[in-house]
């Protein structure tokens, strides 16, 4: 209805409604999940192993209940060094382990590998072939193809450079005696120690492995540098040509 003036009064139109605002519920993993973080800061040792993965899982996915991702990969993996250790190709064929995850995880695991390697890069003696290995194999850990790295050494055996040197095959990397050669002359090292590993394998030598060791050995021997060590590791096992002394 129009009052005199012609205007419209408010009653004869829809009166806007007040906004309502719906309450979001709160999940119900969300109570869960900074009581374990309250257990983290007060006790980090005492949560179990699937409660580590929940909150590292809850990293990257912190809208999502982690717990039962978590409890598959212990599952799986048996053990949180297994499921960080995982091949990509396995991890993703676990539900809800999508590329998101296994960006992190490959970040986890460089993180990981950077703190094995990290007294060494300062140029600390290494006193054993098997500080080595301890860095190899976290470098290594996963790797579902064969790849050589080689630790370049000074006379004190201070560590000048750790690098990569070939990636092969799922079992077998080539290496050639010439190319390490050139690299260590150029680094000015006194020595240096070969590793490869062995996916999914144990860590025993083949026949091919000691053959081109040996090689490897006599052309060192040509230009006065000391192949100190050929080591030889899996995810869990470290083995010593040198030590062993097949050659």
């Amino acid at each position: 209805m129009k009052s005199p003036d012609g205007r419209f009064r408010m009653s004869d139109r829809a009166k806007p409604r007040p906004t309502e605002y719906k309450s979001v519920p709160t999940m119900h993993y969300h109570g869960h999940r900074e009581r374990l973080r309250a257990r983290l800061r007060e006790n980090p040792e005492g949560l179990a192993d699937y409660e580590t993965l929940e909150l590292l899982l809850a990293q990257v996915l912190p809208r999502r209940d982690t717990k039962p991702l978590a409890k598959e990969l212990l599952r799986r993996f048996q053990s949180v060094k297994g499921a960080l250790d995982a091949k990509p190709a396995e991890l993703m064929t676990l539900k809800g382990f999508g590329p998101a995850l296994s960006d992190a995880w490959l970040l986890w695991r460089e993180i990981l590998a950077r703190y094995a390697e990290s007294a060494p890069r300062r140029h600390e003696t290494l006193a054993s072939p098997e500080e080595v290995a301890r860095m190899a194999k976290a470098r290594l850990a996963g790797q579902d193809r064969e790849e050589v790295w080689l630790a370049f050494v000074d006379a004190q055996n201070r560590l000048l450079a750790w690098e990569k040197g070939q990636k092969g095959s799922i079992d077998e990397a080539a290496f050639y005696p010439r190319e390490i050669l050139e690299r260590a002359l150029t680094l000015k090292a006194s020595g240096f120690i070969l590793v490869h590993n062995h996916p999914g394998g144990k860590a025993a030598p083949s026949g091919a492995d000691l053959e081109a060791t040996k090689r490897l050995q006599e052309a060192a021997r040509t230009v006065d540098l000391r192949f100190l060590d050929h080591l030889i590791v899996t995810a869990d096992e470290s083995f010593s040509i040198m030590g062993d002394r097949r050659l």
